[in-house]
């Protein structure tokens, strides 16, 4: 069983991409989120355009306080990604809400299979229903660079 985390009070999550705060969603990933130290803003904008977005966003000054995309044929796959909540409302459970909305949404589109890399985030996930590879040596990837 999976925990369905529900959002604190004072938050709300959309998925509409016009309300991304595109300019903070790139300072937060290009200058603290590990895997995107450095990301410049066009290639940020570019991934924003080309995935499914999720917003949490503080209900009365609508101000953008977490994010995460997924990368998806809204069908049979979703790689999700890029998931950040601003260090200021950490520990509220904002995040968990945020990655079981998305959970629910793909859920929803008959979704097989949803994928992701975190470096420190296994507990957190593993809460929602994310398990290690079974076998990961059947995965490859092809990296370009960094």
């Amino acid at each position: 069983m999976t925990d369905t985390p529900s959002l604190p009070e004072g938050y709300e999550i959309s998925t509409d991409p016009a309300r991304v705060d595109a300019e903070r969603v790139h300072h937060w990933l290009s200058t603290d989120a590990y895997w995107a130290l450095g990301r410049p803003r066009e290639k940020q904008d570019r991934a924003i355009e080309g995935s499914l977005n999720f917003g949490v966003y503080e209900t009365v000054s609508g101000e953008q306080v977490a994010y995460a995309r997924v990368i998806t044929d809204r069908a049979t796959f979703g790689w999700l990604c890029d998931v950040y909540v601003d260090p200021s409302v950490r520990g509220k459970g904002v995040g968990s809400a945020l990655v079981a909305a998305v959970r629910e949404e793909l859920r929803q589109y008959g979704v097989r299979r949803v994928l992701l890399a975190t470096h420190d985030a296994h507990g957190v996930y593993e809460k929602l229903g994310f398990a290690a590879l079974e076998r990961p040596e059947h995965w490859m990837a092809l990296i370009f660079g960094p």
